[in-house]
């Protein structure tokens, strides 16, 4: 009986041991509850204050503390990033998921919607593998609704990407700015947009757009913009008060409208509107800057793709004409700078690779902005216009881990943003 009861007790202790050990096997492969972050260097963006050395201390999807040293709970993962900077994930306010290089007007034709989700989600992987981790969609150019597929499955893990402030496709006029106006009209080529010519039908396509997923309202203001005689020529397409229904729309709807604008008069009429953003904002009148700084309306510059269309056209004539726009823009830039114009930054990237915008705030400084006001309009200014104020945007406790790290100090060197080392989203590590 003495022998039995040992062998039970020896079983016992053998199972207890054994359950000991695979509890420790399996807390050992699970993730650490916490991480810390660890650089030389952390930018305040609010203040402007550089921290050094820099950590964040992560746990779950937000940050619980940021200082030059904060708490290692145990079990806490330490990341050393060493000579780098720690920031807050870039924010894009003006991306093209479903565009890429190339014609744009024929890629609406040539590619099915299926084909152009497939490239939308690489093109959203590429956004955030560059460190953009907040982007808003400005129309999915003839697309539809598809870009809600694709927020929805960057917000459900089924994908990587930014999160995602998304329009379905833009709103436009008949024969407006997208509304494949080159095309043989007995083929009835289909809009890049939305069709609304009034007060009552912009109402009436917002509610569709909402219904189907839509997180704002994007729409044409202006066009066909070119330069004649060194003069910009930007016809609008809604008054005022056309625009003041969409935004009154867009406000009992809980969200807002930006608007592309790229000169007077309509750039006028989306500031008395109270549009969120004008977009472009190529041309700006005294009065116009009155309003947008009175109503907290943001100019979106979007230098990036003027480059871009100034450096690779077909012809040297189409070159030339997008190098005087883009001097043009550069000159109104620094008036707009010296009234005090809001920004926010935004790249319009698509018809330019995706994953290489950053240029934009390289150029943004380049043209007038210091580097701390070129991040403080990405990302404050960024978190404020998407609509996530006070959860992104900054390291601060309570916000979500949207983190990035760049080689060495970006106030004295802003570009090295265009080579981000490290991104984090959500408190999940997506590229070291």
């Amino acid at each position: 009986m003495r022998k039995l009861c040992l062998s039970r007790l020896s079983l016992q202790l053998a199972s207890a041991l054994t359950l000991a050990a695979c509890a420790a096997y399996a807390a050992a492969q699970q993730p650490a509850t916490s991480i810390v972050l660890h650089a030389q260097r952390l930018l305040d963006v609010s203040s402007g204050k550089i921290l050094s050395p820099g950590e964040v201390l992560v746990e779950g999807e937000r940050i619980r503390a940021v200082g030059t040293s904060v708490e290692h709970p145990a079990g806490t993962r330490v990341l050393d990033l060493g000579d780098t900077t720690l920031l807050p994930g870039l924010i894009d306010a003006h991306v093209h998921l479903f565009l890429h290089p190339g014609a744009e007007d024929l890629q609406t034709v040539q590619e099915s919607v299926p084909w152009r989700v497939i490239l939308a989600e690489q093109a959203a992987k590429a956004d955030l593998m560059a460190g953009f981790t907040a982007e808003r969609d400005m129309g999915t150019e003839g697309a539809g609704s598809a870009d809600t597929a694709i927020r929805n499955a960057i917000d459900q893990g089924m994908i990587p990407g930014p999160r995602m402030r998304i329009s379905g496709n833009a709103i436009d006029i008949l024969g407006g700015h997208e509304d494949a106006n080159q095309f043989n009209p007995a083929q009835h080529v289909f809009s890049n947009a939305d069709r609304a010519n009034d007060a009552e039908q912009l109402v009436e396509v917002i509610r569709e757009q909402h219904k189907q997923g839509s997180s704002f309202v994007k729409i044409y203001e202006t066009g066909k913009d070119r330069m004649v005689n060194g003069v910009l020529q930007t016809p609008y397409q809604y008054t005022a008060e056309q625009l003041a229904e969409a935004v009154a729309e867009a406000r009992r709807l809980g969200t807002t409208v930006g608007v592309h604008a790229m000169g007077e008069p309509g750039t006028l009429y989306a500031a008395q509107a109270g549009v969120a953003s004008i977009d472009h904002a190529t041309q700006l009148s005294d009065e116009t800057m009155r309003l947008m700084k009175q109503k907290g309306i943001f100019a979106v510059p979007t230098f990036a793709i003027f480059e871009y269309f100034a450096q690779h056209r077909e012809s040297q004539d189409q070159a030339a004409s997008e190098a005087a726009m883009l001097d043009y823009k550069i000159a109104e830039f620094k008036k707009q700078v010296a009234a005090g114009v809001q920004f926010a930054v935004g790249s319009d990237v698509g018809p330019f690779p995706h994953g290489t915008q950053a240029r934009e705030l390289t150029l943004m400084a380049r043209y007038g902005l210091s580097p701390l006001a070129v991040l403080q309009a990405d990302m404050l200014n960024g978190a404020k216009l998407l609509g996530w104020h006070g959860q992104i945007g900054e390291l601060k406790p309570g916000y979500y881990a949207d983190i990035i790290a760049v080689p060495g100090n970006p106030l004295q060197d802003i570009s090295v943003v265009e080579h981000v080392k490290f991104v984090m989203k959500n408190g999940e590590v997506v590229r070291q």
